[in-house]
């Protein structure tokens, strides 16, 4: 039951945290890591789900975020969007692959609002995030000294 509980929260918490909302999600991971209570594979599944599915929400409000672009209260100029397409035409598709980074869920509103294909975005996506949980989990065995 406790496993279950901390899956879930860790499911909403590393989905949260690849959502526009200012949270992060790395310190539920280390705490439910450092508990030992759920195999540690589980918790990188779970987060690397839960954070894709945050970046495709981000995904989502860049799909729809050109509809307001020319509103006074839109946070972002015309001049800062134009810069955010030839940043991303420059180096493609591989950005993605920086989702994880600070910064990345800028990368992922971009790639909605350029409509990057899901097929393409999905995928990558998910290796970067799943990958970063898995280093994380690593550092964190490695800080602790136990086997991951």
């Amino acid at each position: 039951m406790i496993e279950t509980a901390s899956l879930i929260g860790l499911f909403f918490s590393a989905m949260l945290a690849a959502s526009p909302l200012p949270l992060q999600s790395e310190i539920v991971f280390v705490a439910l890591q450092t508990a030992g209570e759920v195999p540690i594979w589980q918790m990188i599944v779970v987060a690397g789900i839960g954070n894709t599915l945050g970046a495709l929400i981000t995904y989502g409000l860049g799909r729809g975020v050109t509809h307001w672009q020319n509103r006074s209260w839109f946070p972002a100029t015309e001049a800062q969007m134009a810069r955010g397409h030839r940043w991303f035409e420059r180096w493609g598709l591989w950005l993605l692959l920086v989702s994880w980074a600070p910064g990345g869920d800028l990368v992922c509103l971009i790639a909605g609002v350029l409509r990057t294909s899901l097929w393409h975005f999905i995928p990558l996506v998910f290796l970067a995030k799943t990958g970063r949980y898995a280093v994380v989990a690593w550092i964190t065995a490695q800080a602790l000294n136990v086997a991951v």
